[in-house]
């Protein structure tokens, strides 16, 4: 048997997003946002569920807090709903949204757990949807503001944020796919809308700076490890288009100020460009204290003319696969991660989530064996292991997700939780994922 164990200083968390777990959609002036508005529009979400209660997380925070102590865990990675802090998305600030977040941010203090907060998770208020959401640069404007907002509010409390996530998912999976909310699928606007969240991402940047907030700030980006599933160089250029459509096209211009030159000349050739204004690379390349990466999965992939976006196919062969039909390639975390540190340096990295839908039951005395997660935690944790004993500079590890929670497009039928949530009680109960990961982080490591 042997033995992996972790740095001291190694952060293990676990993470959340507001509108997936806060519920109380229209109390204290929280205004509304372009989910609450897509998930209402027929057929866009599975059984026609929406996060108006979720979790119910707004009114069970110290539940939830007191769940996460017990974890032992060292963060809390949560996000901030804009539409409770500017029910506009402009204006005067709502005091009682902000009020909210202080108390929890108060209540994880007390808990001794630092608090990480994503300032934008999706949940665009929809009056700024109304004109143009992120294809309108003004919401670039509103954005900084907001974020003035936070900054002040909690400067010295929260000494880690994160600008953006996965900003491949608020453009092209819920502008050119149409998957995510608002719905659209236009190949241009979803070039403009990650462009335009980039730049966003570095003005608010550029105004932690500014202000001397104390503590760090970066975003976070979901990565994904696609091969050619053969040496053809046709299927090695099909694999890579796939892959920097997610990682490049993020990474490169948040490290270098630059988009990949293959993928800009491939969108250009199907009448997509990246509108660019002077300034605007050197904005959104400002250096950052870290990067975050959300990773789920990987595959093959090989070249098919006229498939889909790319001319490529995802070979679906050879790995187990969770109940969202994702691959289950453990060892993709490490070549990816350890790809961003070759091309990117030194920058410290956070795994800011990791994690695996399976169709879990409750038993009759409120227990979970969800064996299969278990072995995914266990299986992505060695690879954290090897990425750290390899030199990658890896600092912490955000398991993904505290709770069962409204699952975006697939509503509440999918659940990520180490812990399971009723729906209709809306009762937490541990599953043994939640059991194994606290022992890992109370002995800091695991026997193999």
């Amino acid at each position: 048997m042997a033995r992996l164990d972790f740095p001291k200083d190694f952060v293990w968390g676990t993470a959340t997003a507001s509108y997936q777990i806060e519920g109380a959609y229209n109390e204290d002036g929280r205004g509304m946002s372009i989910w609450d508005t897509f998930s209402r529009v027929p057929g866009a979400v599975v059984n026609g569920d929406n996060g108006d209660v979720a979790c119910d997380s707004y009114h069970r925070y110290e539940e939830d807090i007191a769940l996460l102590k017990q974890l032992g865990v060292k963060a809390y990675r949560f996000s901030i709903a804009w539409p409770r802090i500017f029910p506009q998305g402009t204006g005067e600030v709502n005091e009682k949204g902000l009020d909210y977040y202080k108390r929890v941010v108060d209540a994880l203090i007390a808990a001794g757990i630092e608090p990480c907060a994503t300032l934008y998770h999706w949940d665009l208020p929809q009056a700024l949807q109304d004109k143009g959401g992120w294809a309108n640069r003004e919401t670039i404007d509103a954005f900084v503001k907001y974020a003035e907002a936070i900054f002040k509010a909690f400067d010295g409390k929260i000494k880690q944020y994160i600008t953006f996530n996965e900003t491949w998912c608020v453009s092209f999976l819920s502008n050119t796919i149409g998957a995510h909310a608002p719905g659209n699928k236009d190949l241009q606007l979803g070039i403009t809308v990650a462009h335009h969240c980039m730049v966003a991402h570095g003005e608010a940047v550029k105004l932690f700076r500014k202000l001397g907030v104390a503590g760090e700030i970066g975003t976070t980006h979901n990565l994904y490890w696609f091969e050619g599933y053969t040496t053809k160089q046709e299927d090695q250029d099909a694999a890579w288009r796939l892959r920097a459509w997610n990682n490049e096209w993020f990474m490169e211009p948040t490290f270098r100020g630059t988009y990949p030159k293959a993928l800009v000349e491939w969108f250009e050739a199907k009448g997509g460009v990246v509108p660019i204004l002077p300034g605007d690379m050197e904005t959104i390349s400002q250096p950052i204290d870290f990067i975050g990466v959300n990773f789920y999965s990987g595959g093959y992939g090989r070249y098919k003319k006229d498939h889909e976006m790319f001319d490529c196919e995802e070979v679906q062969v050879g790995f187990d696969r969770t109940f969202m039909d994702w691959n289950v390639y453990p060892e993709a975390l490490y070549n990816v991660l350890s790809w961003v540190h070759k091309e990117y340096g030194d920058t410290p990295i956070y795994i800011t989530e990791n994690g695996a839908c399976y169709d879990d039951v409750l038993t009759a005395d409120h227990k979970v064996h969800d064996v299969q997660r278990t072995a995914y935690f266990r299986k992505h944790f060695i690879q954290c292991h090897r990425l750290i004993e390899s030199g990658v500079p890896l600092k912490g590890y955000f398991a993904w997700s505290l709770l069962d929670n409204f699952e975006w497009a697939e509503g509440y039928n999918k659940r990520f939780g180490i812990v399971y949530t009723n729906y209709e009680s809306l009762e937490r109960h541990p599953k043994d994922s939640y059991y194994f990961i606290q022992d890992v982080i109370q002995n800091n490591g695991f026997d193999v």
